[in-house]
């Protein structure tokens, strides 16, 4: 057998010749792809939180390592006080085609009853909970098809812009499913029943256009305009009384399901936490002084 040197280790070795070994190796596998390179994040100077799913080659369906990473990256936006908005969006032509459940981790037996209520339970939903709880102001930049999972995720922020090329799918009826992730939670109380079913009954594709008449999309842009857009409401986001808004946020997602008696009682519990805020006392002084507030988030 032929001995060649290994040149990186410096010490003898046996190889065969490679026309004997070729037919013999098994074809390696890709290397892994870092979670940090499919879920992008930057947070800006002023303020911004920038989450952005980055595998336009899948339409940006969501595997389960990008979940986890969309999850705790909305949990420290919340917790830190340099961050005082959140923009969510995606590269290529999709926003979110759904979920990708072929990173998930393998099931180790037969599937048992319970095990799919809590792979929902602990899975899409804990992703439309951590858009729905964080305690920043969330904006969707959809630019692209937003379909299942991904339409909710974009359902699930405070306000909601998107390209006018961009379509929302309620997919789950064409695959012989039921709605997961939130969606018949979201969009009743959005859009009202009747709305809700019609979308769910029919998996039709929703143009931006129409999504912003019956009021499922804040605004829509040209496609090359949305980032801008988002950058600027954002702004505005981060330039405000964060606690406030937080505080705010709050009590309108809790109004939808409380009574009124409820909701008075919130209300006036929020305004006494936030009246021992900084920007709250920043805010009655500047309209005292007739001057424009500064805000700090705090």
């Amino acid at each position: 057998m032929p001995v060649s040197r290994d040149t990186e280790g410096g010490t003898a070795v046996n190889r065969e010749p490679e026309s004997r070994t070729a037919v013999n190796r098994e074809p390696k596998a890709p290397a892994p792809v870092p979670v940090e390179s499919t879920v992008l994040h930057r947070t800006t100077t002023d303020g911004v939180s920038w989450i952005t799913l980055n595998r336009p080659e899948a339409m940006n369906a969501v595997t389960w390592e990008q979940r986890e990473r969309v999850i705790a990256l909305l949990a420290d936006a919340s917790a830190d006080p340099a961050v005082r908005a959140v923009v969510l969006t995606a590269t290529g032509r999709g926003f979110c085609a759904g979920a990708d459940l072929r990173g998930a981790p393998a099931q180790p037996r037969e599937r048992l009853p319970g095990d799919v209520a809590r792979t929902i339970r602990l899975g899409a939903q804990r992703l439309i909970a951590a858009v729905l709880d964080c305690e920043k102001p969330v904006i969707a930049a959809v630019n692209g098809t937003a379909a299942g999972i991904g339409a909710h995720l974009a359902f699930a922020c405070d306000l909601v812009l998107a390209a006018d090329t961009a379509k929302f799918i309620e997919v789950f009826v064409r695959r012989g499913l039921v709605p997961d992730g939130g969606g018949a939670y979201l969009l009743p109380r959005l859009i009202g029943p009747q709305r809700a079913k019609e979308l769910m009954f029919f998996g039709d594709a929703l143009t931006a256009a129409d999504a912003e008449r019956i009021g499922l999309v804040n605004r829509t842009a040209p496609a090359a305009e949305l980032g801008a857009l988002a950058a600027e409401w954002a702004g505005r986001l981060a330039c405000g009384p964060t606690r406030a808004i937080a505080l705010t946020k709050q009590l309108v997602n809790d109004s939808l399901t409380s009574n009124r008696a409820t909701a008075f009682a919130a209300e006036a519990a929020a305004q006494e936490i936030n009246m021992a805020t900084r920007d709250a006392n920043e805010g009655v002084a500047s309209f005292v002084g007739r001057r424009t507030p500064e805000y700090r988030g705090h």
